[in-house]
């Protein structure tokens, strides 16, 4: 029997936020700015008091054939928040992020602010009698005098742990508040009016402020301007800045500049992804970058009568690929990096998406997801994605819902595969792996890390990350227990782990059908003293193999091979070790000595992957060769 061990990792609460940056762009494509110069974009856009992409509340007949059940549904939703309170906002809670790294309090409340405006606001659009209109006049005026839209993590630190309000930045956040409002505007403006014209007049000029002034006149990081990749926050920016500068700039020459710049922004994220559209950040980034890309897309394709329209762009469509080719099966997703390993992305998202590239397979689990656990399949997401769902739902509910489950898969350019027994079911194992770099976005060191799933629920698994701190995105990131390699499923070497830095990288990788090879020598430091260490995963004949040669330059101590799962681990027999009942890690019982860490989990969003408590399989060798050859095999 494997020696049973236990630890408990804490972490304090916080939610989503930004990410480090990696290498540089990949190639020049010039696909949107260079086709479409000012003079153009003058000529065809079409002009702010014209441009209409979604009917406005007034329009009752257009609203009234939104199916009679949701609206009903969201109207009660929003009746639910009348008469509730408007939760404050003060400095103290913002200062949590300076003085002891906490995020997740602050961002909480101002969720809950923010929900509960777009609740009220998609309630009154659907109801039409008026009946909601000062609850949400209260949640406009109160976040106009919000000293910053965004998040305590995202601002300087001139402020010493405060915004400030003199030197607007615009983060991810700042961008999302700023277009929910001008989407309230366009949406219930009429209603507005009637109360005083002051409160468009604020709107604007808050959004002009805060968005639309600074994202022409300065560059941010975000945009890649500065050379160097960009990760999700640019298209989740740009869609929501492009919402403000369509519905509200007066100003036609700021309005095409502002169009202008954006799509030399997009071009930059363009270039920072192969061709393949893998997304190195994960599938749970992908909702806010490919997913945001689309957002983009849309907004640009409305505002000029379809003339911009990339859709049949073969990036666009592989980007939009990506999310079935990363699906396991049911909301689990290979979740290298930090994304979490379940997903709910937004289902009506996904089938417009593929409805535009004539992708079925897209609009099916699509379809499928708008309906899981909700047979209404009422969307949700931010308010510029939840009303082209309402729009789209009578279409949606005639779709045909399925889960593609691809039997295999490859994007070189991120260095992924996945194969599994069977395409189109979840039965038996399904094995994905990646080889890639330590610089990635939202980077793990984990280099040659593999995930297997038995039956479509996870056996081998990468754990992911802990609910975002001041540490997360900091110097002492690779402290962090989940981001080293030592708690993936990777070799650690006399006690060295793998590096952070893009040198240190898979080598000489090589796929075919079902199998992955790769030399992971160099994503560990000199110290590890490998000289060659060539990992091979294969899944065949209903068995995944991983194959490990390596040569070391001397002599190790020990050598120890991370198997990390969720299931109970027992030993039935040597050299093997059962993982609940989903499947058998077959192993040299001669080379390696077996423990098992029990790790408890407190942190909430690891635990809404994995519940309580993961476990840690050490597959130890003491004094091993300079060199060998290990094969660890994992049955059903």
């Amino acid at each position: 029997m494997p020696r049973l061990t236990r630890r408990t990792f804490l972490a304090a609460p916080a939610a989503a936020a930004a990410a480090p940056r990696r290498g540089g762009h990949i190639r020049d494509r010039q696909l949107l700015a260079a086709h479409w110069p000012v003079e153009k974009l003058a000529a065809t856009l079409a002009p702010r008091e014209r441009f209409r992409p979604f009917p406005p509340a007034a329009d009752r007949a257009a609203w009234e054939a939104v199916p009679a059940d949701a609206r009903a549904a969201l109207v009660e939703t929003g009746a639910a928040q009348l008469g509730t309170a408007w939760s404050a906002l003060p400095a103290t809670l913002f200062l949590e992020y300076a003085r002891i790294g906490n995020r997740s309090h602050y961002e909480g409340v101002r969720g809950e602010r923010r929900g509960k405006l777009q609740q009220l606001t998609v309630a009154e659009c659907c109801e039409g009698k008026g009946r909601f209109t000062d609850e949400i006049l209260d949640g406009v005026w109160l976040t106009c005098e919000e000293s910053y839209w965004g998040l305590p993590a995202h601002i300087g630190s001139g402020g010493k742990g405060l915004p400030d309000t003199a030197e607007p930045i615009v983060d991810l956040f700042d961008a999302e508040t700023a277009a929910q409002l001008a989407w309230t505007l366009y949406l219930l403006g009429p209603l507005f009016d009637k109360i005083s014209h002051l409160v468009r007049a604020r709107i604007e000029r808050e959004i002009s402020q805060r968005m639309l002034a600074p994202c022409l006149d300065r560059d941010f990081g975000w945009m890649g301007f500065a050379g160097g990749a960009v990760n999700n926050w640019n298209p989740w920016i740009v869609s929501n800045w492009l919402t403000c500068n369509l519905l509200l700039e007066r100003d036609e020459k700021r309005r095409v500049a502002g169009v202008h710049k954006a799509l030399r922004a997009l071009d930059n994220f363009f270039d920072s992804y192969h061709d393949d559209g893998g997304c190195d950040e994960g599938p749970g980034y992908w909702s806010r970058a490919g997913a945001s890309l689309f957002d983009c897309l849309e907004l640009l394709h409305a505002a000029t009568g379809g003339a911009l329209n990339l859709y049949g762009v073969p990036l666009v469509a592989e980007i939009g690929r990506y999310i079935y080719r990363a699906h396991i099966h049911g909301e689990w997703f290979t979740n290298f990096a930090d994304a979490a390993a379940r997903v709910h992305p937004t289902g009506d998202l996904l089938y417009r998406f593929g409805r535009r590239i004539n992708d079925e397979k897209m609009m099916a689990l699509g379809a499928y997801f708008a309906f899981l656990g909700d047979e209404r399949g009422l969307p949700g997401d931010s308010l510029g994605r939840q009303i082209p769902g309402l729009f789209n739902l009578a279409a949606i509910r005639r779709a045909p819902r399925r889960q593609p489950l691809l039997g295999d898969v490859w994007m070189p350019g991120i260095q992924v595969m996945a194969a599994r027994v069977k395409e189109g079911s979840p039965q038996g194992l399904y094995l994905a792996a990646q080889g890639g770099h330590n610089a990635e976005s939202h980077n793990h060191n984990d280099v040659g890390n593999f995930l297997v799933y038995s039956g479509g629920e996870p056996a081998i698994i990468d754990v992911g990350v802990e609910t975002y701190s001041a540490k997360t995105f900091s110097s002492k990131r690779y402290e962090i227990w989940t981001m080293q390699s030592a708690y993936h499923n990777c070799p650690t070497v006399n006690g060295v782990m793998q590096a952070a830095g893009r040198a240190y990288e898979a080598t000489d990788v090589v796929y075919r059908e079902g199998e992955l090879s790769m030399n992971i020598a160099k994503a560990y430091p000199p110290e590890a003293g490998i000289d060659s260490w060539k990992r091979t995963f294969r899944l065949e004949r209903g068995e995944v193999v991983v194959a490990d040669e390596y040569a070391l330059r001397k002599a190790a101590k020990d050598i120890t091979l991370t198997v990390m799962t969720p299931c109970e681990v027992s030993g039935p027999a040597p050299g093997k070790l059962a993982l609940a009942k989903r499947a058998v890690v077959h192993y040299d019982a001669a080379v390696f000595q077996p423990t098992v860490e029990e790790i408890k989990l407190e942190d909430a969003r690891l635990r809404r992957s994995w519940g309580s408590r993961i476990y840690r399989i050490l597959l130890r060798a003491d004094t091993p060769p300079r060199r060998a050859t290990w094969t660890l095999r994992i049955t059903a």
